[in-house]
């Protein structure tokens, strides 16, 4: 399952857009090493080069698995940089060749890697940034442990704290990020199987970073942020307000109780295809429901909540704010939303709703902006 709806044609269509001066950027995200990031990019890119597209291989970790070292085969490669370090002959990524040869596309693996000292820029996503100031598409891949925010999250659960890390704002430039899901049954076959480290490291990699329970965790983790990359998609804001006529498009606030929340995601689906429209699901994370709050057997169920409704064509939206009607009219504004699906609320939720006269506020709001509520059954 991958959360962005995008197949490799429609990032063609997106990438051979004139005008667009930046490249565009692609991110493949993982749980850990050896769920098949590497391996996705070099598909894609047979995928391209069929579709005449000029894709070149900028940097490639293939760590000597079969199965991605033959899918090298037939790909144009960007000879790396040699560079000597301390006696030893070393590779890196070679920018300016890079920017010299202008492919449409170009593959660099492992966001997070530290480059030698002396290089241009300390680390390789800041040399992912040069090439697409210079205009040139990039698909690239990084491991959840290696993004800064998730980073304590990962040390949390593994005990492992990762050096090499790249900023959030990374993933939030890219136009595209696509988690590459495993189960962790399936990810510790590989293991066992010699398919992700030489057998030397397999034993001490089971007993550290790839538990059952653990590679669970990562896996929540890492659809958790793809989930999250979608609040910041504003851009097209400007887009509809030349549009003076109606557009439906609804809202479904979910929280984390399962079976409403699969409802009220099931209904909107329903009136959002039968508008034919765009829609969003809304999940307000309040203090209380905070991920070391909510057990972890809800947490699942609320991620495949997301799931089921990013399959269904929704844009999934995680806020971490207390006040929920704030959350709420932030989203209407956002999104210009014109109809909002909730549950009925559940007793303690209108306790809520009379003690703060949040829900006053939400009508008034509602009213005045002409957008509709749905309370659902």
């Amino acid at each position: 399952m991958h959360h962005s709806q995008h197949s490799p044609e429609e990032w063609l269509q997106k990438i051979s857009r004139p005008n667009a001066e930046k490249g565009k950027l692609k991110i493949y995200i993982g749980m850990s090493a050896g769920v098949g990031k590497t391996f996705r990019m070099l598909q894609e890119a047979h995928q391209l080069i069929q579709d005449g597209i000029d894709v070149r291989i900028g940097y490639i970790e293939t760590h000597n698995r079969k199965e991605t070292v033959a899918l090298l085969s037939g790909l144009p490669i960007i000879p790396r940089r040699e560079v000597f370090y301390k006696g030893k002959r070393l590779e890196e990524l070679d920018v300016p060749a890079l920017v010299l040869l202008h492919p449409e596309v170009v593959l660099i693996d492992e966001l997070a890697h530290t480059n030698i000292p002396g290089s241009k820029n300390e680390k390789r996503w800041q040399d992912v940034l040069d090439v697409l100031e210079a205009g040139i598409n990039v698909i690239s891949a990084v491991n959840i442990q290696h993004i800064e925010s998730i980073n304590e999250d990962v040390k949390n659960i593994t005990g492992i704290e990762v050096k090499e890390r790249v900023p959030d704002k990374l993933l939030q430039l890219a136009d595209e990020v696509v988690n590459i899901d495993l189960p962790a049954d399936e990810l510790i076959r590989r293991l066992r199987e010699g398919k992700i480290y030489e057998p030397s490291k397999v034993q001490q990699a089971l007993i550290h970073f790839f538990q059952p329970d653990k590679i669970l965790q990562l896996r929540e983790l890492a659809l958790k942020e793809v989930a999250g990359q979608v609040e910041r998609k504003v851009d097209y804001s400007i887009e509809y307000k030349k549009n003076p006529f109606r557009h439906e498009r609804f809202l479904a606030c979910v929280s984390s109780n399962y079976e409403i929340a699969q409802r009220i995601i099931r209904k909107t689906a329903r009136l959002a295809s039968y508008y034919n429209s765009q829609w969003v699901v809304l999940y307000v994370q309040t203090a209380r429901e905070a991920p070391d709050k909510i057990p972890l057997d809800k947490q699942r169920h609320l991620l495949n909540n997301f799931k089921n409704a990013a399959e269904l064509g929704a844009e999934i939206l995680q806020l971490k704010e207390e006040d929920i009607s704030q959350a709420i009219l932030k989203t209407i504004e956002l999104y210009k939303i014109t109809t909002v699906c909730m549950g009925k609320p559940h007793l303690t939720l209108w306790q809520i709703i009379l003690k703060t006269s949040v829900f006053n506020k939400l009508l008034k709001m509602l009213s005045k902006n002409d957008v509709d509520l749905v309370i659902l059954s």
